[in-house]
C-alpha cells in the first residue's frame, strides 16, 4: 500500500478516512472517489482500452462488465449479457469460441484461439467472484482484481504445444493448447451468474495425423527453446553435485525425494534440519531413576499412610495431603521430559535450495510484529533498538515487513519510530557491510572491541566510530522526545503540520496506519531498498472489549494480511531484539523443509536476557524451563508458546487443522475364502471401527478444514441454484474471518502474497476496516482464529489450540541466542510478573479450554497434555506449599512431629527417596546442560513464588472468574541508587511480600524456641529435635533470596520491614507463651530441693 509517506487515520463505521502530513489534509468520505467504473459481476475496476475508453462488453445496453468476466462468460457461461440477454459478440483481442460468426470488420488471427489463459487466472476469477457475489452492485472496491487477458502484442507467435488434460510445468502458459480428455466432466461453471449455466464444454483442437508435428509445435522454435532450457537445468544440477562434493557430507539419504533428473547426492535436496537425540548413556540412567523413584514413592506413601501420628493427627494428615499433591505435580512435570531431543539446522542447504545465484530469492516472506503499549513504561529507545535489529536482519529485504503495534496511540511512539526510520537508512547498510552482531546498536556499542587483538581493519574502525557518533545523536533526539512527552499540553498533542494527533484520547480514537519505510523513493544512504516499517494503532471506542495484547496481535494479523500477507509471522516484545541476524533463516530451516515443514505450526526460540546480575538471585533467566522442560516437549509434540520469539505459520493461526498424511493401504490376506473367520471377521471389525473414527474426525474437523481446492467450492450441484450455492462459502468465511473480502481472499492463499491487481484504494479501505473496533463481532476471532482470548496468558492458550488441531511445534536453540530481552531484576517486579503468569493459568483452569477436559477427540498427544495440565494447575500448589512450610514452625512450637519414631525400614525408605530426588536432578542437569547454580536458584524461587504470587493469583482468579471482581496489587517504589544493577536493590513494597515474610519469621522463631527447649530439657531432647530443625532450615534456605532482597544493599533496613518483623514476632511470642511447652499439661510439679531450711 503506497500512502506516499502519509499517516492514514480513519473509522470504518463512520466511513471516514483522513490523510495527514500531506501538503493539504485530504478527507475522503468514501473510497469510491478513488476508483473508476466497477464491474457488476466481480466488483473489479473496468480496464481502459488502448483508445483511452472504458472496455464495453455489450454494445446493446453497455452493462458494466470487465474483460475478464466477459472472456469467462463467453468461454464457460451462456455467452450472453446478464442484463439484456443479448449474445456477446467477439471483440478484437479475444479468442474465438463455438458459435462465433466470421467478422468482416477486423482481422485478428493472432488472438483467434485461446491459449493464453491459465488455471491461475481462472482461480483468481473464482476467488473474486466468490467474495463479491453477495455484495452485488453495492461493492465499491475490488477485493481481488482478476488479471486482464494479454494483449495481442504480448502473445507468443508460436503454435502452442499440445498436452493432454494438464499443462507441462516446464512449458510457459502461452505455449499450451490443452486437449480436454473425453472422460473429464465439466460440471457447473466456476464463475457465479444470476442465471443457470449451460455447462458448455470447452472446444478442443484435434491432431491431424496427416499433418507434420512441426505444425503443432514439435520441432519448432518453441521446441528448441524447451530443449535448451532442459540442458541448462542439467548443467545447474551437475554444478550442485560438484559443490556438494567439495563442501559437505550427505546425511539422511533416506529422506530424499524421488526425481530421476536429479542426482541422489545433491546437497540442496537434503533435509534442512535433523534431530539430535540425547545419548543413551545419559538418557537411559535418567529414565531408570525416574521409574525407581516411582517405586520408592509407593513404599514411602505405604509407610506414611499406615503409620499415623496419633498425638498429632492433624499435623500428620495435613502433611500426607500435601505430599500426595506434590507427588502428583511431580508426575505431571516429570514425564513430559521422557523424550528430550536437540536439533541442528543447515543454513548452507537452505541457501543452496532457495537462493540460487543469478535468480531472485525463493525464501518465504515473513511479517514481524512488535507490540508496545505505554512508552513511559516501555522506553522508546528500547523499542527503537528492537526495530533496528529487525530491519537489519540477514534476510532478503523484499521478504521482510515490520509492523509496530502502538496500543496506547502515543504520539511519542509515533515520533520515535519516525526518528528510527531515518536512522535506519544509515544503520542497516553499516550492519550488512561489516556483518556485525548483534544488530541492535545499544548492545552492539556496549561490547568492548580490542582492535589489536581482533586485527580490525582501519576502514571498519573509522566507520564504526562515525556510526557510534550518529547513534549518540540519535539517542539525544529520542531522549529529547521522552522529556518533552512528560508534560501533555491541555489541548493535546499536535503534529508538525498543525493537525491534532488522532490518538489524544487513548480510549476513543480512530485506527491509524503509517508506512515509514518500504514505499517508493525511500532508500538507505547507499541507494538500496529497505524493509517495510509500518506503524499501526487499532481503533478504540468506549463500550468495546479490546482484549489487550491478544486483540492487538489479531489486529496486526489482519492488517498485515491486507498489506503484505507473508505466509509466516514472527512476534517479539518491544524489549526483545534480534541477537542473531540469521534467526529467521534458522526458523525457515524447519518451516520450509519439504519433508516435515508442512505440519509445523510455529518455531519457538528460548528467551535469553541481558542486564541480569551474575548470581541471578530471582531465577530471571529461567534456565531450567528453557533448557530442560522445553527440550523434553520438543521430543513429543513440540514446546509450548511462551509469548515472544516465535515464528508462526499464518495458516495455523487461522484455526485450520494440520495436514493429514495419508497412510498406505494395509495389507490383506488373499489366501483364504471370504467366509474364513480368520481374516474376514477381523476385516469387518476394522471397517466398522475405522468408519466410526472417520465420522468423529469428520465432525470435529468440519468447522475448521481449509478449502484447498477452489474448484470444489464452485462445482455445481444439480437441483440447487448456482447463485445460492455460491453464497454459502462466502457466508461461512465471513462468519469465521469477518466482513473483509480482501482479508478472506488473502486467507485462501496458502503461500501468502497480496491478491494481484488490488488497488491502493481498496487496500486503504480494507486496512482501516480490519483494525476497526467492531470488526471481530460475531466472528471466530479470539475463539478459533488468531490469538485466543480468555486469559492474560494468551500465549499458552494459543499454542494449546494449535496443538489440539494436530499441529506440532519445534524448539530451535542456535549456538548464538536468537533473541535477547530485558527482565525485571528486583524482587517486587519479579513477583508481579510471576503473578500475571499464574493468574492466566488460573483463568485457563477455570475455562472451557482447560486441558484436563478439553480436546480429547483431537490431535493432542497424552504427554503433551500432561505438560499443559501442569502449566495450568501449578498455582494450586501454593496452598499445600504454604501449609507444608508452616509445619516446621508448628512442630517446633508444639513439640510434635509429622512422623512417628523412625524405624530402620523408614530410614531406608526416606534415604532412598532423598537419593532418587538428587539423582534425578543431577542427571537432568547433565543432559540439559544446566549448572547447579541455575538449578538451585530455580528451586528457591519455586518456593518464593509459590507462597506469594501463586497464592494471590489463585484467589484473584477465583474472584475474577466466579464473582467478576477484578483486584489489582499495586507496586510502589521506596528507594534505590544509581550504581550497577541499581534496580536489583530497589525496594518496592507490595502485599505479595507478606506471606513469605510471615513464613520466614515464624520458622526463625520456631528454631529459636526449639533450641531453647532442647537446652532446658537436656541431652535427651536433642535427638527428636534434629528432624524438626532440618525441616525448618529447608524452608529458611529456600526463602534466603527473599530475605536478601528485603535487606537491600545491607547498608540499611527499610522501616516497613522493621515494623512488620516486630509485629509478627510479638504475635508469635505471645502465642508461644500461651502454648507454654516447658510446663507440664497436668499443672506445675513441685519437687523437694533437698536443702534443710531449718
Amino acid at each position: 500500500m503506497n500512502t506516499k509517506g502519509r499517516l492514514v487515520a480513519g473509522s470504518h463505521n463512520r466511513n471516514e478516512f483522513v490523510l495527514i502530513n500531506a501538503d493539504e489534509i485530504g478527507r475522503v468520505t468514501s473510497v469510491k472517489d478513488f476508483s473508476g467504473q466497477i464491474c457488476h459481476i466481480c466488483g473489479d475496476e473496468i480496464e481502459i482500452t488502448v483508445d483511452g475508453e472504458p472496455f464495453v462488453a455489450c454494445n446493446e445496453c453497455a452493462f458494466p462488465v470487465c474483460r475478464a468476466c466477459y472472456e469467462y462468460e463467453r468461454r464457460e457461461g451462456n455467452q450472453a449479457c446478464p442484463q439484456c440477454k443479448t449474445r456477446y459478440k467477439r471483440i478484437k483481442g479475444s479468442p474465438r469460441v463455438e458459435g462465433d460468426e466470421d467478422e468482416d470488420e477486423f482481422d485478428d488471427l493472432d488472438n483467434e484461439f485461446d491459449f493464453g489463459s491459465s488455471p491461475q487466472h481462472i482461480a483468481e476469477a473464482v476467488v473474486s467472484s466468490l467474495l463479491n457475489t453477495s455484495r452485488g452492485a453495492q461493492t465499491n472496491i475490488s477485493s481481488v482484481t482478476t488479471p486482464s487477458e494479454m494483449d495481442s502484442s504480448s502473445l507468443s507467435p508460436y503454435i502452442p504445444l499440445l498436452t493432454y488434460g494438464q499443462e507441462d510445468a516446464w512449458i510457459s502458459s502461452d505455449k499450451h493448447a490443452i486437449i480436454t480428455p473425453p472422460f473429464m466432466s465439466h460440471g457447473k461453471g466456476v464463475h457465479p451468474m444470476p442465471f443457470s449455466d449451460s455447462s458448455m464444454p470447452l472446444p478442443s483442437r484435434p491432431m491431424d495425423p496427416k499433418k507434420d508435428l512441426a505444425d503443432y509445435g514439435y520441432g519448432s522454435v518453441a521446441w528448441k527453446d524447451r530443449m535448451e532450457e532442459w540442458r541448462k537445468r542439467q548443467i545447474d544440477k551437475l554444478e550442485v553435485v560438484k559443490h556438494q562434493g567439495e563442501n559437505a557430507n550427505g546425511d539422511n539419504e533416506g529422506n530424499e525425494q524421488d526425481d530421476p533428473d536429479l542426482p541422489k547426492m545433491d546437497e540442496g535436496r537434503q533435509p534442512l534440519s535433523r534431530k539430535l537425540p540425547i545419548p543413551s548413556s545419559r538418557i537411559s540412567p535418567y529414565r531408570l531413576i525416574i521409574l525407581l523413584r516411582l517405586v520408592i514413592l509407593g513404599f514411602f506413601f505405604h509407610y506414611r499412610i499406615l503409620h499415623p501420628v496419633h498425638d498429632a493427627y492433624g499435623l500428620w494428615l495435613t502433611s500426607i495431603i500435601c505430599e500426595i499433591w506434590f507427588a502428583v505435580s511431580w508426575i505431571f512435570d516429570q514425564f513430559p521430559k521422557w523424550f528430550p531431543i536437540e536439533r541442528e539446522t543447515y543454513l548452507d542447504r537452505l541457501s543452496l535450495r532457495y537462493e540460487k545465484e543469478g535468480k531472485a530469492s525463493e525464501l518465504a516472506a515473513i511479517d514481524i510484529f512488535v507490540s508496545t503499549v505505554d512508552p513511559m513504561k516501555e522506553p522508546p529507545l528500547i523499542t527503537a533498538n528492537t526495530v533496528l535489529s529487525i530491519l537489519s536482519v540477514d534476510y532478503p529485504i523484499d521478504k521482510v515487513a515490520c509492523y509496530v503495534s502502538d496500543d496506547g496511540a502515543a504520539m511519542l511512539t509515533f515520533e520515535a519510530l519516525s526518528e528510527t526510520s531515518e536512522f535506519a537508512r544509515k544503520w542497516v547498510p553499516f550492519c550488512k557491510k561489516f556483518n556485525i552482531e548483534p544488530r541492535a546498536p545499544e548492545w552492539y556499542f556496549t561490547q568492548k572491541v580490542d582492535y589489536l587483538k581482533d586485527e580490525v581493519h582501519t576502514p571498519f574502525v573509522r566507520e564504526r566510530r562515525a556510526m557510534k557518533r550518529e547513534y549518540e545523536e540519535f539517542k539525544v533526539r529520542i531522549n529529547g522526545l521522552v522529556a518533552m512527552a512528560q508534560k501533555v499540553p491541555e489541548e493535546g498533542w499536535t503534529m508538525q503540520d498543525g493537525t491534532p494527533w488522532p490518538g489524544n484520547n487513548v480510549r476513543d480514537h480512530p485506527g491509524m496506519i503509517q508506512v515509514f519505510l518500504g514505499h517508493n523513493g525511500v532508500r538507505d544512504i547507499e541507494g538500496n531498498e529497505l524493509p517495510c516499517l509500518i506503524y499501526v494503532s487499532r481503533e478504540k471506542r468506549p463500550g468495546f472489549d479490546h482484549h489487550k495484547k491478544a486483540g492487538a496481535m489479531n489486529a496486526l494479523v489482519r492488517v498485515s494480511a491486507v498489506i503484505s500477507n507473508a505466509p509466516y509471522l514472527l512476534n517479539v516484545d518491544c524489549d526483545h531484539y534480534i541477537n542473531n541476524s540469521k534467526a529467521l533463516r534458522e526458523a525457515m530451516c524447519f518451516m520450509m523443509d519439504p519433508t516435515s515443514g508442512k505440519k509445523i505450526c510455529y518455531v519457538q526460540f528460548p528467551q535469553r536476557f541481558d542486564g541480569i546480575d551474575r548470581h541471578d538471585r530471582y531465577s530471571n533467566r529461567n534456565v531450567v524451563f528453557f533448557d530442560i522442560n522445553m527440550k523434553g516437549l520438543d521430543g513429543i509434540q513440540g514446546p509450548i508458546y511462551v509469548g515472544t520469539g516465535c515464528v508462526f505459520r499464518r495458516q495455523a493461526l487461522y484455526g485450520y487443522d494440520a495436514p493429514i498424511k495419508k497412510k498406505p493401504p494395509g495389507k490383506t490376506c488373499n489366501c483364504w475364502p471370504k467366509w474364513c473367520c480368520c481374516c474376514f471377521g477381523s476385516r469387518k471389525k476394522n471397517r466398522k471401527g475405522k468408519s466410526k473414527e472417520n465420522k468423529k474426525k469428520t465432525k470435529s474437523r468440519e468447522a475448521s478444514t481449509q478449502i484447498h481446492a477452489l474448484e470444489n467450492i464452485e462445482e455445481g450441484i444439480e437441483g440447487i441454484d448456482t447463485e445460492k450455492s455460491s453464497l454459502r462459502p462466502q457466508i461461512k468465511f465471513e462468519k469465521r474471518f469477518g466482513q473483509s473480502p480482501v482479508f478472506i481472499a488473502s486467507a485462501l492463499l496458502e503461500e501468502g502474497g497480496v491478491p494481484p491487481g488490488a488497488t491502493s484504494a481498496s487496500l486503504l479501505k480494507e486496512a482501516i476496516h480490519v483494525i476497526s473496533c467492531g470488526y471481530e463481532d460475531k466472528t471466530e476471532w479470539g475463539k478459533e482464529v488468531g490469538w485466543i482470548y480468555g486469559s492474560v496468558t494468551e500465549d499458552i492458550l494459543t499454542g494449546f489450540k494449535m496443538h489440539c488441531h494436530g499441529w506440532r511445534s519445534v524448539y530451535c536453540m542456535p549456538k548464538r541466542p536468537a533473541f535477547k530481552g530485558s527482565a525485571p531484576i528486583n524482587l517486587s517486579d519479579r513477583l508481579h510478573q510471576v503473578l500475571r503468569w499464574a493468574l492466566g493459568s488460573v483463568e485457563i483452569f477455570l475455562s472451557r479450554h482447560c486441558p484436563i477436559w478439553y480436546g480429547y477427540s483431537c490431535g493432542l498427544k497424552p504427554l503433551e497434555r500432561f505438560s499443559y495440565i501442569n502449566s495450568v494447575v501449578y498455582p494450586l500448589t501454593s496452598i499445600p506449599l504454604i501449609a507444608y512450610c508452616t509445619l516446621p514452625a508448628v512442630c517446633l512450637l508444639t513439640g510434635k512431629f509429622i512422623v512417628p519414631e523412625i524405624s530402620n525400614y523408614a530410614s531406608v525408605v526416606f534415604m532412598a527417596l532423598f537419593v532418587s530426588i538428587a539423582a534425578t536432578s543431577i542427571l537432568e542437569m547433565q543432559w540439559g546442560g544446566v549448572g547447579i547454580d541455575d538449578w538451585w536458584r530455580n528451586e528457591q524461587f519455586w518456593v518464593i513464588g509459590g507462597v506469594s504470587s501463586h497464592l494471590f493469583a489463585l484467589f484473584q482468579g477465583l474472584l475474577k472468574v466466579l464473582a467478576g471482581v477484578n483486584t489489582n496489587f499495586t507496586v510502589t517504589s521506596k528507594g534505590g541508587d544509581d550504581g550497577e544493577f541499581s534496580e536489583l536493590y530497589l525496594f518496592k513494597w507490595t502485599s505479595l511480600l507478606i506471606p513469605p515474610l510471615t513464613l520466614l519469621i515464624i520458622n526463625i522463631i520456631g528454631v529459636i524456641v526449639g533450641v531453647s527447649d532442647a537446652i532446658n530439657n537436656g541431652y535427651e531432647s536433642w535427638g527428636p529435635l534434629f528432624g524438626k530443625l532440618f525441616f525448618a532450615f529447608w524452608v529458611i534456605v529456600h526463602l534466603y533470596p527473599f530475605l536478601k532482597g528485603l535487606m537491600g544493599k545491607q547498608d540499611g533496613l527499610p522501616t516497613i520491614i522493621v515494623v512488620w518483623s516486630i509485629l509478627l514476632a510479638s504475635i508469635f511470642s505471645l502465642l508461644w507463651v500461651r502454648i507454654n511447652p516447658f510446663v507440664s499439661k497436668n499443672g506445675i510439679v513441685l519437687e523437694v530441693c533437698g536443702l534443710d531450711c531449718d
